[in-house]
Order: C-alpha cells, then structure tokens, then sequence
C-alpha cells in the first residue's frame, strides 16, 4: 500500500473543496435566512460594524469577570482557501465554575461550552450576533436540576449581546 503524504492530502482535500465550492450556484455563497424559530438560535442586530462589535463583546466579558478563550475570523479562514465569506467572527467565553455544573449534568453539553457567539455582517451589510439559547441547550442536552443555572447563564449571555449590539 502507498503512503500518502500528510501535506499532499491536505493540499489536495482543500483544493478539492475550492473546486466544488467554485462550481456551487451562486444562491449557496448568499447568507442564509434567518435561523428556524425551533432551532435555539437567539439573534441580535447591533447597530455597529463587526469589528467594533467584538470589541465591545469582549470589554463587556472582561469587566464581568468571565473568562475569554478565543477569536476566530472566519472570513479569514474562508479567504485563506480561496472562499469568500461575508465578515464573520467567532469568539468563544464562559464562567468556568459555572460550566462545568453542565458538564457534570451530562458531558455532551461541552458541545455547547464554552459559550460561543457569532458576530456576522449579512448581505445587506447589516451586522448580527447570534448564540444559542441555554434553555434550548438545557433541552437539547436533557439537563435536569440546572434551570437556576441556564436561567442565569442565559440572562448574563443576554447582557453581554446588549453590550455588544448598543
């Protein structure tokens, strides 16, 4: 049997995906519609460019003391394999002591932690954050004895968006 370099597979799974991608019609490279109203996803336009969003997002996490574990510009991950996405960033935060009461109600809620929001410039120029809802990740997760918890973490995640968007 042949080995296969790990740097050609790579080369060759991303330039494969570059191709399909350039062959989809242009309908698949749109912005989706809003999300399905059972889908869990909370959305709140800002009235800021992405960037300045983040920005608040994150000062507003720093100053309630939760910890913040990540940034990721998926533009720029689309940009780098040749793949246009409107501006799109991912950041990632949660209260530890309080997350990990989720993880001892069941361990396929670390789907859900940390906490992800998602701050994204629609076709129109418009500018969203979205995260999930936590009773919907309660739910989802058939998590029982946590509703005090996903009740405050959902007001906390609540504030920090308002932060975010005004």
């Amino acid at each position: 049997m042949k080995r296969i370099n790990t740097r050609t597979l790579i080369a060759s799974m991303l330039l494969g995906a570059g191709l399909i991608v350039s062959q989809l019609p242009a309908a698949y490279a749109a912005p989706a519609a809003p999300p399905a109203a059972d889908s869990g996803v909370i959305r709140l336009k800002s009235t800021h460019d992405v960037d300045e969003t983040v920005k608040r997002l994150k000062a507003d996490i720093a100053a309630k003391g939760i910890r913040f574990f990540s940034e990721t510009d998926q533009s720029e991950l689309g940009k780098a394999v040749g793949i246009p996405v409107n501006r799109s960033v991912l950041i990632e935060f949660g209260n530890p002591p309080l997350g990990v009461q989720f993880l001892t109600a069941t361990p396929y809620s670390g789907l859900d932690w940390p906490v992800r929001m998602l701050v994204f410039a629609d076709a129109d120029g418009g500018v969203w954050i979205a995260y999930t809802d936590f009773a919907y990740i309660g739910h989802r997760h058939a998590m029982k004895d946590r509703d005090a918890q996903l009740k405050m973490a959902s007001e906390v995640a609540g504030s920090i968006a308002k932060a975010g968007a005004n």
